[in-house]
């Protein structure tokens, strides 16, 4: 037998020997159209190549292409389990040529392959074609010898493909096998076509008109081809059953979901366990990549898929979570083609369980609640809408849960009255926030919120991708748009620019266009989860329903992601060197530093900082990898992640984790885990470095430290080293000895101004003829000697003053001292058997106030002020003499 893997591989095999490039799959996010829920098509990822927007370095290529269609226009989530082809996700496998081969050769690389290498049957094969598309239908007589009734011509869209309304397009050939008449249909065209006896396995769309807004076609310069077959239906051709689902591929999945519920598919319940093995494909990929559960956008659509199969489950009995016990089974199929599955395993399996567990809840009390709310309905009733929005409402049960229990009973819900309620709750809503006391230009937001829902960030997973403008604003207000030279702000469907949040800064970048380029100066998270670029416009204009290519700042983003991660090792460092009272009180994460605030009472010492910094980098040395997952918050705390300050939580939060402790009680086990929804380096080692340049105050309490990360870091240290050798040099040292030569110059330096201190005051008190005093006088009984010294400093004045009284035994001294850069300070001290009589406070002010200072202090024997003036240093003394004089 053929397994899904050998066909896979035969395919890409064939093609590469024939000239093409092997290209991987594109991601089922799709980067390069904004307009696609998922990636549904293998020439997705080629678009711009085909409009010419891109250039590749080859004219051909094939691809096995992984697709979802769950959502939008190709939605096929109803029909699977119950048809033999539908499916969410498959894989398309597909030729494409760049204006290199065109009709002639794609239908005869397209025989060779399916009759040669596969070994299909001729006489089973037929085909159909455009009905004006004679040159395809020539080819074919040419090639596989088919006679007219063997080539059917179609003459509705189904045989014509259009990128849009208007850009490439042109006719198809689509190849059927017929299964055998114990299968009930018809071929194409006829009007039993929607049987499945004539199997559709493969496309060719012949690309060479270019389609005008009017409708006209012109020929292309350059006819291409695109091509598409389903991997799983060429799989059970192949394999001779009548289902995708009897394939090897899902036999296996099947096979283990029968296992871990304990009890094999029936003609009842097979359809059940054919959802669970289809939904498991759709989710494990798009978790894979990044796609979490949410109640909206693609997230929405992810949560459809997991609670479809998970109900599912329910009804096979089970009644706990599941589904999760299947990834490894799907990774044993589909890793090796697919490595990011195998990467990707524990958060797959996380997610699904978190999720198991949420929807069992759920449906549990829902279900209760739902059997009261209808136990007076039959078949044929109808529940209220409103009745079914309170459900939701109140107790998280979604519409369409409550659409599907309610159908194997016959009853339907009325949509109109749901639609209402929810309306008049979203009213409700904006009311109370409008008198919330938000600013008033933060209107616009909400409003954009409401419209459009929340802008989907896929940031964690690429730097670029496209992006539909859905609002503009300009000065609080929505615009049209934004012309040259403008700023304003630009919201679009989705992107990959980080909104300011959690301390780490907003993206910077570009937005690209037809015609037209803005910088993104900055880009901040609004109410309702809406993602605002602030842009300035440099070329053309940008206008509400653009299409734009969304490029972030990789050096950039590259450093703040180097500094989050950082950010991460610091805390935990922190926490070991200091204790466990160590909670972060705020941070900041730049592109040039990082700040982490923290509750700690007082400074660090500079062993404790040399501590912190060792053993951040010993987790960056181990280049372990930074792993992300989705949890419950009780989940996460209980495991012991830590919360991030001033970040908000919904019931689902990321977790990040990073590194292995290598000592203390928690020696072996992971080193930090926190709560956190920034973007981070994949691997420590990217990290590079961390250097701490210093720890402050911020608030009682309340400790700072900023640190350098990777390129900074390293600047930083050898911008220290050079001025280290610039010091040693200066001292003519090496740079070991540089630190106790300038000890020992500092000591030197003490001593000698110690010398001088000395010197001055022996010759500040050292006769009458000192300036601006004399000898010790008597004035009203009292013994006073006051005098002014030149280059004397205000720590020294009080020195002088204790000599001045032991000078006269029983007096007052009163000393100013003028500085060099004309300032001065005044000294008073008062004997202690006078200090009854006079208060040397008092005598300090009001020589200060001589000074031109306000004030003084001390105590009634000695006290010290000064003043901006020290021209009036003789005015000063004065003013003391007369104060005493008229004592």
């Amino acid at each position: 037998m053929t397994s899904v893997n050998d066909i896979r591989s035969t395919f890409l095999d064939y093609f590469a020997r024939n000239g093409h490039e092997v290209v991987a799959s594109s991601p089922l996010v799709p980067r390069n159209d904004p307009t696609l829920m998922f990636t549904n098509a293998g020439m997705v990822q080629f678009k711009n190549v085909f409009t010419g927007l891109e250039k590749r370095p080859y004219n051909r290529a094939t691809t096995s292409q992984k697709c979802v269609r769950a959502g939008g226009k190709h939605n096929d989530l109803d029909n699977v389990g119950f048809t033999a082809r539908h499916l969410t996700f498959f894989e398309m496998l597909g030729n494409f040529s760049f204006g290199d081969y065109f009709k002639a050769e794609a239908i005869e690389f397209a025989w060779t392959l399916v009759t040669k290498e596969f070994g299909l049957p001729a006489d089973k094969l037929l085909v159909t074609v455009y009905h004006t598309d004679d040159e395809a239908a020539e080819y074919w007589k040419k090639v596989a010898g088919f006679s007219d009734d063997r080539i059917i011509r179609i003459p509705t869209s189904d045989n014509f493909w259009t990128m849009g309304d208007t850009g490439p397009c042109g006719p198809c050939s689509e190849i059927f096998i017929d299964r055998g008449e114990h299968i009930w249909g018809g071929p194409p065209g006829s009007a039993e076509e929607d049987g499945d006896r004539f199997l559709e396995f493969w496309n060719l769309v012949f690309m060479q008109y270019e389609q005008a807004e009017d409708g006209s076609t012109e020929p292309l310069p350059r006819p291409s081809i695109d091509t598409g077959m389903g991997l799983e239906r060429m799989a059970s051709i192949l394999q001779g059953v009548d289902s995708v689902f009897e394939t090897d591929m899902f036999d296996h999945i099947i096979d283990a979901a029968a296992s871990a519920i304990g009890k094999g598919p029936t003609a009842e319940t097979v359809a059940s366990y054919r959802v669970i093995a289809d939904h498991l494909r759709s989710m494990a990929f798009l978790v894979a990549e990044g796609v979490l559960p949410a109640n909206e956008g693609r997230g929405y659509v992810l949560r459809r898929i997991m609670r479809r199969a998970m109900r599912h489950a329910t009804l096979l009995g089970t009644s706990g979570p599941t589904i999760f016990k299947l990834v490894p089974a799907l990774v044993r199929e589909m890793g090796q083609a697919y490595p990011e599955l195998v990467q990707g395993e524990a958060m797959i399996s996380e997610t699904i369980r978190l999720e198991e567990e949420r929807f069992l809840k759920t449906l549990s009390r829902g279900l209760q609640i739902l059997e009261d709310e209808t136990a007076g309905l039959g078949e044929g009733d109808t529940l209220a809408g409103e009745t079914a929005f309170k459900l939701y409402d109140t107790y998280g049960f979604p519409l369409d849960l409550t659409q599907d229990a309610l159908r194997t009973r016959g009853i339907t819900v009325e949509q109109s009255g749901f639609d209402t309620a929810m309306a008049a709750q979203k009213a409700e809503a904006r009311k109370n926030w409008a008198g919330s006391g938000e600013a008033a230009t933060s209107a616009v937001w909400f409003e954009i919120a409401e419209k459009h829902g929340a802008t989907e960030f896929l940031g964690y997973e690429t730097e670029s991708s496209d992006g539909a403008i859905v609002a503009l604003v300009k000065d609080g207000q929505a615009v049209d748009a934004l012309k040259a030279g403008e700023e304003g702000f630009v919201v679009l469907n989705q992107t990959p620019f980080y909104g300011e949040s959690g301390g780490q800064v907003g993206d910077t970048g570009t937005v690209a266009g037809e015609g037209s380029r803005a910088e993104v100066l900055d880009t901040t998270k609004q109410p309702g989860g809406v993602y605002a670029h602030r842009v300035r416009v440099a070329e053309g204009s940008l206008a509400v329903g653009d299409a734009l290519t969304l490029s972030v700042d990789h050096a950039r983003r590259t450093a703040i992601r180097a500094n989050h991660s950082a950010t991460h090792l610091l805390h935990e460092a922190l926490r070991e060197v200091l204790g466990s009272h160590v909670a972060q009180k705020g941070s900041l994460v730049a592109p040039d530093r990082l700040r982490f605030d923290f509750s700690h009472t007082k400074p660090m010492s500079e062993a404790e900082l040399k501590d912190v910094e060792r053993m951040a980098n010993a987790i960056v040395l181990q280049n372990a990898p930074v792993e992300t997952r989705l949890m419950a918050v009780d989940d996460a705390i209980e495991a012991g992640a830590m919360a991030l300050f001033g970040e908000k939580y919904g019931d689902e939060v990321r977790v990040v984790s990073m590194g292995t402790a290598l000592e203390g009680s928690r020696a072996g086990k992971t080193y930090s885990m926190e709560l956190c929804g920034g973007t981070h380096v994949k691997r420590t080692g990217e990290i590079g470095l961390v250097t701490i340049i210093q720890e402050t105050s911020v608030a009682a309490g309340v400790r700072r430290v900023e640190a350098l990360t990777a390129d900074g870091a390293r600047a930083y240290l050898e911008e220290q080293d050079a001025q280290l050798r610039a010091v040693a040099a200066a001292l003519k040292v090496t740079p070991r000895d540089a630190v106790s030569r300038v000890e020992a110059l500092i000591e030197e330096r003490r001593q000698l101004e110690r010398q001088l201190a000395d010197a001055r005051q022996k010759l500040a008190m050292g006769g009458s003829g000192a300036p601006g005093g004399a000898a010790a006088e008597e004035i009203n009984g009292l013994t006073f000697l006051g005098r002014v010294v030149e280059g004397l400093q205000p720590k020294d004045l009080r020195g002088l003053v204790d000599q001045g009284k032991k000078q006269v035994g029983s007096g007052i001294v009163a000393i100013v001292g003028v500085t060099e850069d004309g300032k001065a300070g005044i000294a008073v001290g008062v004997s202690e058997d006078l200090t009854g009589k006079v208060s040397a406070v008092d005598l300090v002010r009001l020589g200060s106030g001589a000074l031109g200072g306000k004030g003084g202090g001390g105590r009634p024997d000695m006290a010290q002020a000064g003043g901006p003036d020290g021209s009036k240093a003789a005015d000063a003394i004065a003013a003391i003499r007369a104060q005493l004089a008229g004592a």
